[in-house]
């Protein structure tokens, strides 16, 4: 099996029930920051590390995707006649810039159930799942490109993460940490999925990001209902960890969870404060306010 990562799969299929009631009538992965979907700064962190396949796993009610991606040409001719060019560039490249597939999750069963969906479309390759709320902002080298690199020295499955506040690590999957390897790469011996403040073996938590082979599929398939009810990626993870080396990687730059709603509020703020178009405007607004 080739040991590159060739491709990303994204679940998008989540009612985004936080978020109610906008979500009632546009998916919690549309919502802007700044200018463009929440979605496609997670996408463009995936062709930054050089993957191109994409595979959105969505549900029957997540068309504005698809529409954000497929090309509109009777919108780029008429940006184009109306001198708008570099509009018309703009929208073309979006839908352009990598390959998009699609696979309906007809039932909400975790997310575990939502890689699983992508089984007949990634077939013996590896690759990364990124969570479709979850965007970091980086400066240099992307956290996937990170993970890609921590997973071609061990040629195994690599969980992502970062080190959290003790009161936090309660809401991520907690490392069980077997050896420190060096420059942020850890060996395992366990993940334990949201645990009590007081049995939390550290504070690294998983965040959203994970390079995996197709082995995962099978113990998917016979992964069973977990936490919520629902198929946990972890526990999957957890089934392989005792036929393999399991390994976590921690990866830098300003994680945002866009599924809360402070942490969408803190990931529009820092993207509108790293906008040269608008920051100096945005940081005179925030000194005149009145607090």
């Amino acid at each position: 099996m080739n040991n590159e990562v060739k491709f990303a799969v994204i679940p998008c299929a989540g009612k985004g029930t936080r978020f109610l009631p906008i979500t009632k009538g546009v998916p919690k992965e549309m919502l802007n920051i700044v200018d463009k979907p929440t979605l496609d700064y997670i996408v463009d962190e995936v062709i930054s590390a050089g993957i191109t396949n994409i595979v959105f796993i969505v549900n029957d009610e997540k068309e504005d995707i698809k529409k954000y991606y497929e090309r509109n040409l009777a919108l780029e001719n008429d940006l184009i006649e109306h001198d708008k060019k570099e509009y018309a560039d703009l929208i073309k490249h979006i839908a352009t810039k990598a390959n998009y597939f699609y696979v309906t999750q007809k039932e909400q069963l975790g997310l575990g159930h939502a890689v699983l969906q992508a089984k007949e479309i990634i077939g013996n390759n590896n690759f990364v799942v990124c969570c479709g709320d979850d965007i970091t902002l980086f400066d240099k080298v992307s956290p996937i490109k990170t993970l890609i690199d921590a997973f071609n020295k061990t040629n195994a499955t690599i969980v992502g993460g970062q080190k959290v506040e003790h009161k936090y690590i309660n809401r991520y999957g907690c490392m069980d940490i077997e050896e420190d390897l060096g420059n942020g790469l850890f060996a395992l011996k366990g993940i334990v999925e949201k645990p009590d403040l007081d049995k939390a073996p550290s504070d690294y938590g998983s965040l959203g990001k994970w390079i995996l082979k197709s082995n995962i599929f099978d113990e998917l398939e016979h992964t069973k209902k977990g936490k919520g009810g629902e198929i946990q990626l972890t526990d999957a993870i957890a089934s392989l960890m005792k036929k393999e080396k399991v390994y976590y990687q921690v990866f830098e730059g300003c994680r945002y969870d866009c599924g809360d709603k402070f942490g969408f509020l803190k990931a529009v703020i820092d993207t509108s404060l790293a906008n040269n178009e608008i920051r100096e405007e945005l940081i005179n607004y925030i000194k005149n306010l009145k607090i």
